[in-house]
């Protein structure tokens, strides 16, 4: 993940077919109930970091001054809703999801979303970029207003897109010891 952009433009076709594969993501029961939100350039990313962030977190944030020239912020929206009434209909009925969210043991609109942006980081990196997944923790019902976000659809992340700037903000979860694949991958059985 890269913490610090150049503000360099990304060309709007870059963009475009980075989303492009991600609308192709895999989907439950060919729901497609996922949809993105692009800010470009600074006026339009100022709109989030407003929403989402405040004074005091920006001026402590050694990170932020270099997240904030990112010149193209994604934002991942899925619809709960939109599941349950897809799950409702005649061929998916006998699965009992239509009934309600509350009815779903794993929320598969949680899934798509990030499928889909698990789409979006492969294009940065197929396209030359740099990108940043950052949480939806703040703000975002005052980023739903500002954007004109219908009712029913949740933030799920964010990803900031760009050139990287060189500038190394490293994470300090890096420093955690990484395990082997043994004790994390099974065969056979547990």
């Amino acid at each position: 993940m890269v913490r610090s952009f150049a503000p360099d433009p990304i060309q709007p076709e870059v963009v475009q077919g980075i989303l492009t594969a991600a609308l192709r993501a895999p989907t439950a029961g060919n729901t497609r109930g996922t949809a993105w939100v692009v800010l470009q350039g600074a006026s339009e990313t100022a709109r989030y970091w407003n929403a989402t962030t405040d004074e005091a977190w920006r001026a402590s944030s050694p990170r932020w001054e270099g997240m904030r020239r990112a010149p193209v912020i994604l934002l991942a929206y899925a619809s709960a809703e939109t599941y349950v009434e897809r799950y409702g209909e005649t061929d998916k009925a006998d699965s009992g999801l239509g009934a309600g969210a509350e009815a779903w043991p794993v929320p598969y609109w949680i899934g798509d979303a990030a499928f889909g942006v698990m789409t979006v980081l492969l294009g940065a990196v197929d396209a030359g970029l740099g990108a940043c997944v950052l949480g939806a923790f703040k703000g975002e019902e005052a980023l739903s207003r500002e954007l004109n976000v219908p009712a029913g659809w949740q933030l799920f992340c964010s990803v900031l897109l760009g050139q990287p700037d060189g500038l190394d903000h490293r994470s300090k979860s890096l420093d955690r010891e990484n395990p082997q694949s043994m004790g994390r991958i099974h065969y056979g059985s547990w």
